[in-house]
């Protein structure tokens, strides 16, 4: 068990953990973040995307050794208030079923539009292809993205 330092979601944290330990598990069982889901465990699903320094990242399978001295945004750092333009188009566009893999969804999402002012379709796909909805709301998640990046543009450009 070492002591780790930890920044999240502009917070600093101190745990004692395993360095080996999934960083999924130091934010959900130690730090009691609970949005970043478990899918799968390998890292395959994106249940458990968050950022690492801005990046989409597999919580699940990076070790909390590897977020060290790293920027850590999680579902719940991406706006208080629920009013991101990404959380406002997944709500606009009605895109969750069960809801289950929404935050790693929405996470891959951010990090697009971070990267893509206006994302092609393609894009998209690229960004999103290693986030898996059993309820296979694809459709509703691209037609998101492109509202998103749209009121994310309109907005810039009012300020």
């Amino acid at each position: 068990m070492s002591l780790i330092k930890l920044s999240v979601n502009g917070k600093s944290y101190q745990v004692e953990v395993a360095e080996d330990m999934p960083l999924l598990w130091v934010i959900r069982d130690f730090l009691g973040m609970n949005g970043t889901k478990f899918g799968c465990g390998i890292g395959q699903c994106g249940a458990c995307t968050i950022h690492l320094d801005g990046q989409p990242i597999r919580s699940c399978s990076t070790p909390v050794l590897a977020a060290i001295g790293k920027k850590i945004t999680t579902i719940e750092g991406i706006s208080e208030k629920g009013d991101h333009p990404v959380q406002q188009a997944w709500i606009a566009e009605q895109v969750p079923q069960c809801g289950y893999c929404q935050s790693g969804q929405i996470m891959s999402a951010v990090a697009l539009l971070n990267e893509k002012e206006a994302p092609s379709d393609a894009d998209i796909d690229a960004a999103m292809v290693g986030n898996i909805c059993r309820c296979g709301t694809y459709k509703r998640v691209r037609a998101a993205i492109h509202r998103a990046a749209a009121d994310k543009r309109e907005m810039l450009s009012k300020r």
